[in-house]
């Protein structure tokens, strides 16, 4: 692709080996060796998505007029990249194992200035989320497609749920969040300086909810599992998955 590093970043390349570990442990046998496998591979896997989602709104930033996205090394895959490598990966993945929950994480910075039209701007937003749900898909028919041991099949479900369940988040129109990016350029002066106000606790307030009340959660899951079997997804293989990956309940 034209502008886009010929060198990937050998720490993005790590994160494909873990995730390629993990699949290879899955298919080895149930008990802790399938649990350490699956953990890997959605942890592994879902690094690696964050990656590809921040490089998805570089590089249509990129393709619509905002050249400093190369300068910056986000077309690299280069985790260091995506802002702080603890506080936007490291925490995501944590709260993904501690909750269940896939928060969003890195982030670039765009020039809004230098991208050529308000429809641009929100297909940059878009890009992100976008990404997540043609991963998901895709999971969704490696394993209908592909005959394969039952845990790796648990496995590639569960990531590919996760996958989903980020679209959703995402997609959500809360500032902060891709989903109100996408709208934001077309809105009103004073909308959109409402939103930059509540913009740095509004993602906060959400995620409270989230995993605060039952019911708001319920609802986010039922969703997501609706979006997941449009998809294509086995909702039981997907929650078996989510049964190793959160083994410490």
């Amino acid at each position: 692709m034209r502008g886009v590093s010929n060198r990937v970043s050998p720490w993005f390349l790590v994160l494909v080996v873990v995730t390629v570990g993990g699949g290879v442990l899955t298919t080895l046998g149930p008990g802790v060796v399938l649990t350490t496998g699956v953990v890997l591979l959605v942890l592994g896997g879902w690094a690696v998505s964050l990656c590809l989602h921040e490089f998805a709104h570089a590089y249509v930033a990129y393709r619509n007029g905002d050249l400093s996205v190369r300068d910056k090394g986000y077309l690299t895959l280069d985790i260091r990249r995506y802002t702080d490598p603890v506080l936007s990966f490291g925490l995501p993945v944590v709260f993904l194992l501690l909750g269940g929950i896939p928060l969003p994480g890195g982030a670039v910075w765009i020039q809004h200035g230098a991208i050529r039209s308000r429809a641009a701007r929100s297909l940059v937003s878009l890009a992100g989320p976008a990404t997540n749900l043609v991963l998901g898909a895709a999971l969704t028919i490696t394993v209908a497609a592909v005959p394969m041991p039952i845990g790796l099949a648990v496995g590639l479900s569960c990531l590919a749920l996760i996958q989903v369940l980020a679209f959703v988040l995402n997609i959500l129109p809360v500032p902060g969040l891709d989903g109100f990016g996408i709208l934001e350029p077309f809105l009103s002066l004073s909308a959109r300086r409402f939103a930059a106000r509540v913009r740095p606790w509004a993602p906060l307030a959400l995620f409270v909810l989230l995993i605060g009340v039952p019911g708001v959660a319920s609802a986010f899951f039922g969703l997501a599992y609706t979006a997941f079997g449009a998809v294509g997804g086995d909702g039981r293989l997907a929650a078996a998955g989510y049964g190793e990956l959160l083994f410490w309940r």
